[in-house]
């Protein structure tokens, strides 16, 4: 009704003779029969050649703008105590491949008690989790780590840095098995059409990650919510076989989606 309302006030400063065109009619709504995503991919097969950096870059530093970011540094000596740092938005802290804990802008968390042996592989992968559009200070709002990364209150110093836009996908190499425990994974499954229609692909068996259908990127989801299915134009989708990728870094319950004819808000 907004949209409406604005054209029916603009139309009374057209110039004489000038007119808005028309309105096309809105698509048909489908439904997707449920499907799975059954062959996967880990995050860490889209690293490619490392940045040398003596402090921890911002991901505007590091010549990005979205994605994701990841902070690679062996550790020379034992480390047994806080580690401490601000990322902006959302972090994953691995030792060895392993995960040692997540840190979220969102509540305030920026240090982790971790504990790993001289020689250990300390990875910080950083989201993104999107911009201020508004007021006065959106353009300081770098993203990844911003600022020193300390350990027991000393600084760590000589990075590996690894850019992960995720702009583009086919470098992944996806095998029918098992997604790795806590390990960011991609996730692929295809389903078949004849008609063709706006949908929403329902996201509540899912943690928190990205979506891509026939590789347009649709958005990101969250089981927090409230937004818990993801907008796809029919000119997204094509007649018989739709390939879809998700990206799930949190747990996945049910590896499979659906597409229904409404929105879903609420919050889990």
């Amino acid at each position: 009704p907004k949209y409406f309302a604005l054209r029916d006030v603009i139309k009374q400063y057209l110039p004489a003779g000038e007119t808005l065109p028309e309105v096309p009619d809105n698509p048909e709504l489908i439904e997707i029969p449920k499907f799975d995503l059954k062959e996967t991919a880990d995050l860490f097969q889209l690293l490619g050649k490392p940045k040398a950096s003596r402090e921890p870059p911002s991901m505007e530093e590091a010549g990005q703008n979205y994605g994701f970011i990841l902070y690679r540094k062996k550790l020379d000596r034992t480390a047994d105590g806080e580690l401490k740092f601000d990322v902006r938005d959302y972090g994953h802290i691995f030792i060895n491949g392993a995960l040692a804990g997540k840190l979220d802008r969102r509540l305030k968390q920026n240090e982790l008690a971790i504990n790993a042996e001289t020689g250990a592989i300390l990875d910080i992968l950083a989201e993104n989790g999107g911009r201020l559009n508004f007021g006065k200070d959106f353009i300081y709002d770098g993203k990844g780590i911003v600022g020193p990364v300390t350990l027991g209150g000393e600084s760590l110093q000589n990075w590996q840095i690894y850019n992960l836009p995720l702009n583009d996908l086919r470098r992944l190499k996806f095998k029918k098995a098992a997604a790795k425990p806590n390990t960011p994974t991609f996730y692929r499954g295809t389903f078949d059409l004849k008609a063709l229609g706006d949908t929403y692909l329902d996201t509540r068996t899912w943690g928190k990650g990205h979506v891509w259908v026939n590789g347009h990127h649709l958005g990101r989801y969250w089981k927090i919510g409230p937004q818990q299915t993801l907008f796809v134009p029919a000119s997204f989708l094509k007649p018989g076989r739709n390939e879809v990728i998700v990206l799930e870094t949190d747990t996945v319950r049910e590896a499979s989606l659906t597409g229904i004819k409404h929105q879903i808000f609420e919050n889990q």
